[in-house]
């Protein structure tokens, strides 16, 4: 059992590294990809509205496939599973998180970007002074909601041969021929996503000043 747990956790630290890795590349990824979907220049907003349409509406397990195989089929360029792994994850990630962006960004009143118009403030100052702060306070709860999917989701990096949490207890369950590995592996995931909602609820909380 206690070999068994020591394999789970060297799974669970290559999850850990996909998830976190994937906030790092996504989260400010997501910011000009917003920017492109409000941008009032045409061209840019079809752009990145067909960008949204691709990712959002194929399986992340496809493109999982596609960002590893398709540079070598195409360009004959190979690079290691685990990077294939981030590029994908951070892609379509970046893709929720500019709609996230979007919708809180699209939810404060013109009236405070006249007000600091009048004030003096720059659109820069407006922006990263008035309009950020409130954005993310407003946004948080939905971002919980797609972190904690971002946690369940690096299971899917498996397809591409990346041994993470999921794959180690798939592996270990054949060749002990028991389900446990699997279960454990379930509380792994569990304890992770549990640590998730806290953290939230935690920076919720801490940003409840209007209460």
């Amino acid at each position: 059992m206690l070999q068994m747990l020591l394999i789970m956790l060297q799974g669970s630290v290559v999850s850990l590294e996909v998830f976190f890795l994937t906030l790092l590349f996504s989260l400010p990824l997501g910011l000009p990809v917003a920017a492109g979907r409000m941008s009032k220049n045409i061209f840019i907003s079809q752009i990145t509205n067909v960008f949204m349409l691709i990712i959002r509406g194929t399986p992340l397990m496809l493109q999982l496939i596609f960002v590893y195989f398709a540079p070598y089929h195409l360009f004959h360029l190979s690079y290691d599973r685990f990077t294939a792994a981030i590029i994908a994850l951070s892609i379509n990630y970046a893709a929720y998180f500019a709609e996230i962006y979007r919708g809180g960004i699209e939810s404060i009143s013109q009236g405070q970007y006249e007000a600091a118009k009048v004030l003096g403030y720059t659109k820069t100052q407006t922006f990263f002074r008035i309009i950020l702060p409130q954005v993310v306070k407003r946004i948080i709860p939905a971002m919980g909601n797609e972190v904690i999917t971002l946690v369940k989701d690096t299971a899917l990096v498996q397809v591409i041969g990346v041994a993470e949490l999921l794959h180690v207890a798939q592996t270990t369950s054949s060749r002990l021929f028991s389900t446990m590995p699997i279960f454990v592996a379930g509380v792994f995931y569990f304890i992770m996503n549990w640590a998730v909602s806290v953290a939230f609820r935690l920076i919720e909380k801490q940003l409840s000043y209007y209460r």
